[in-house]
């Protein structure tokens, strides 16, 4: 079974193919950081407007890549949410409209299950069940994953995400976008120690995730240095962050993995890609004698391979595929509304 997966939900246009006996053939992929970049952030309708421009020429490179035609495909998977509504709208309407011309059926994803699954592109995945910390833009979520849409929340964020936590303060130190790359870059110059931050809800009993009060700290730390911020200053006030932020991660997701008895962490999602995280998380691997498992970087932004692997684990796990011309998005579209809604 040979899936198409299309990624349109943010500001990566991601196209893919994955067969099912072979594995991912080919994945082609467009960034616009660039184009954003003049703005400080994702503007929606230059995002949707750039996606309309770049899917046609991807579906034609990734098809080239794996030496397959158009008529190869049988089946369509598309990131139905969540997301910027547009730029969904673009991937929808793209996928649904190929889907009736080659009179093919399409499988909306979610995103979030994508990242959630992405670490079973490796060459050596995790097997279920397994704990997740999935770590994506504006999400921070632990969860334990026993299969294709079977997900029980063990945690998640309560306000700011990591993700959205280090863009927060990547700005307030001054850094070009995307500010929380830029921020994971300039943590490596800094000096260990020289700032203390708050390590928000490490000792909440419970594992939800707070990370605003830790923008709010990196705010005041701020307007105590006063302008014009030096570069020792936002390097080691940047290390300061990103280890406060590594040091909950690690340390809840060591708690689910106590809480559930499961030797497996997966780690997903763009802030997976950070390295600090992944040295620790190791570390404690090789201490506390479980595995942790991360996409390749890659696969750790947005991307159509992770689209067209879920969609074809949600056809093999038994969801029935459905019939094309539904041009329905779901900006808003909670994981556990999805895994608990029969598209299992």
């Amino acid at each position: 079974m040979l899936v198409l997966g299309i990624e349109s939900s943010c500001d990566e246009t991601g196209i893919a193919l994955y067969d099912s006996q072979a594995g991912l053939l080919s994945h082609a992929l467009h960034s616009q950081v660039a184009m954003h970049a003049d703005y400080g952030g994702v503007v929606p309708e230059l995002a949707s407007r750039d996606h309309i421009r770049r899917t046609v020429p991807l579906l034609r490179e990734a098809l080239a890549r794996a030496g397959r035609q158009l008529n190869d495909v049988d089946a369509i998977a598309y990131t139905r949410g969540p997301g910027l509504a547009g730029a969904l709208l673009v991937g929808c309407a793209f996928a649904e409209a190929l889907a009736v011309a080659l009179a093919r059926p399409t499988i909306p994803v979610h995103h979030l299950e994508g990242h959630l699954l992405s670490p079973l592109l490796s060459s050596d995945p995790p097997a279920f069940p397994f704990v997740a910390l999935l770590v994506s833009g504006g999400h921070t979520q632990l969860m334990r994953v026993t299969g294709v849409g079977e997900y029980e929340v063990l945690g998640e964020t309560v306000d700011d995400a990591a993700g959205e936590a280090f863009d927060k303060s990547a700005k307030l130190l001054g850094l070009p976008y995307p500010g929380g790359a830029f921020l994971s870059q300039l943590a490596e110059q800094g000096a260990p120690g020289v700032y203390q931050l708050p390590r928000p809800m490490l000792h909440s009993g419970d594992l939800n995730f707070s990370f605003s009060g830790l923008k709010t700290a990196v705010l005041t730390l701020v307007r105590e240095q006063g302008e014009p911020l030096d570069e020792a200053f936002k390097a080691d006030a940047a290390l300061a962050f990103q280890e406060a932020i590594v040091e909950v991660l690690v340390k809840k997701s060591l708690k689910a993995l106590k809480q559930t008895g499961l030797k497996q962490l997966v780690v997903a999602g763009g802030v997976g890609a950070n390295r600090q995280l992944r040295a620790t998380l190791d570390d404690e691997a090789r201490r506390k004698r479980f595995r942790v498992f991360y996409p390749e970087l890659e696969f750790c932004t947005d991307n159509g391979a992770m689209i067209a692997l879920a969609g074809c684990l949600r056809l093999q796990s038994g969801t029935p595929a459905k019939q094309a011309g539904d041009f329905a998005v779901q900006p808003r579209w909670p994981l556990m509304d999805m895994a608990a809604s029969g598209t299992k």
